[in-house]
């Protein structure tokens, strides 16, 4: 091969390419939803075994490579692991999610966190990301995923899941110079943890913030953007030409602001018409989305005139398309592939209905 067709189609739209379609994959594109996952849960029922077994992990990760053929193959990890590599243990229990006791509510468990050290924390992350590279070459693009610090840290303080982020905010609002301290340490840990995945292979990292959302656009300008910052500016010290993403579910409210976090592209959310949201982030930011995933409930005819919407308002250049979350459990399997299957034939599509 010469030429572009050396060059994975999604790092084709990071370069900002003008291409026929977009690069697509999908969030949560292993998982639930696919019964070969099922069936290996069934085998190995805890979670950090699938994802912390770095064989187990590279399977998972592979199902849907060799069912649908995305143009990009994220790692089948979880935001948590790196925790416990800087002193912070946790659990994920299959009915109530992720679980951190104690919770890091004090001081003095902050003063007590270490630098990361992957290498001797994470060594299955290596594992993983070189056997993918070897296995989908240069037929699709190797994704890596971190947490952002907002929102490892409210998973930390808060000890689980929330829905009202009270504690976190408490916190933030009652003891702010605790949580900035706090907040610094994780971005410092992430910042490592993401060079360390680009090392191991990773072509792409997507940086999810997934609860910054529930911060309002003040808030989120002194929590949330600065770690972010803090994040990007450090990979980009040593690792300028890789990609970076930044998701945030219920991002409407803080849109632009994301796209001052330094990322090479914004993933949209589904509530933001995509056509606004490039107006708001402006010409020169890249972006991801933003199909609502439970389109994928839908009829094909459905799913088919949502992807040529969603391409046609994104535009033929930094555009990957994706969910504007992940893959919703109980989605049908065939109903992934037709999505995949339409994605790739968008060029002869939006011809067509042009």
């Amino acid at each position: 091969m010469t030429g572009t067709t050396q060059i994975p189609y999604l790092l084709r739209a990071a370069r900002n390419e003008e291409l026929e379609r977009p690069p697509v994959w999908m969030m949560r594109q292993a998982g639930r939803y696919m019964q070969v996952y099922r069936d290996l849960r069934e085998k190995y029922p805890s979670f950090r075994e699938r994802s912390e077994n770095a064989e187990i992990a590279i399977e998972i990760s592979l199902q849907p490579w060799k069912a649908f053929q995305p143009d990009g193959v994220i790692m089948f990890s979880d935001i948590l692991t790196p925790l416990p590599g800087i002193g912070i243990p946790f659990d994920i229990v299959e009915s109530k999610g992720p679980m951190i006791q104690p919770p890091i509510r004090s001081q003095e468990q902050i003063d007590q966190l270490h630098p990361l050290e992957p290498d001797e924390s994470l060594p299955f992350i290596k594992k993983i990301l070189t056997a993918l590279r070897e296995e989908v070459g240069n037929q699709a693009a190797v994704l890596g995923f971190v947490g952002a610090p907002w929102t490892l840290a409210a998973y930390a303080i808060e000890g689980k899941s929330s829905k009202n982020y009270a504690i976190i905010k408490s916190m933030a609002f009652s003891e702010p110079k605790m949580l900035h301290q706090f907040l610094g340490k994780l971005a410092e840990a992430i910042a490592t943890y993401v060079c360390y995945q680009i090392d191991c292979g990773a072509q792409i990292v997507q940086m999810f913030d997934s609860w910054a959302g529930q911060l309002c656009p003040q808030d989120y300008e002194i929590f949330a953007l600065p770690y972010q910052l803090q994040v990007v500016k450090k990979v980009k010290e040593t690792h300028p030409d890789t990609p970076l993403i930044l998701y945030i579910s219920g991002s409407a409210g803080v849109l632009e602001r994301m796209g001052r976090s330094g990322v090479d592209f914004v993933s949209v959310d589904w509530t933001v018409d995509m056509a606004e949201a490039r107006e708001r982030l402006g010409k020169d930011m890249k972006v991801q989305g933003n199909i609502d995933p439970g389109v994928l409930f839908g009829s094909k005819e459905f799913i088919r005139e949502r992807i040529i919407d969603t391409i046609r308002k994104a535009g033929s250049r930094g555009h990957i398309l994706n969910l504007g979350h992940g893959v919703l459990p109980g989605t049908p399997e065939e109903n992934v592939a037709f999505f995949f299957e339409t994605a790739k034939q968008a060029d002869k599509l939006l011809a067509f209905s042009a």
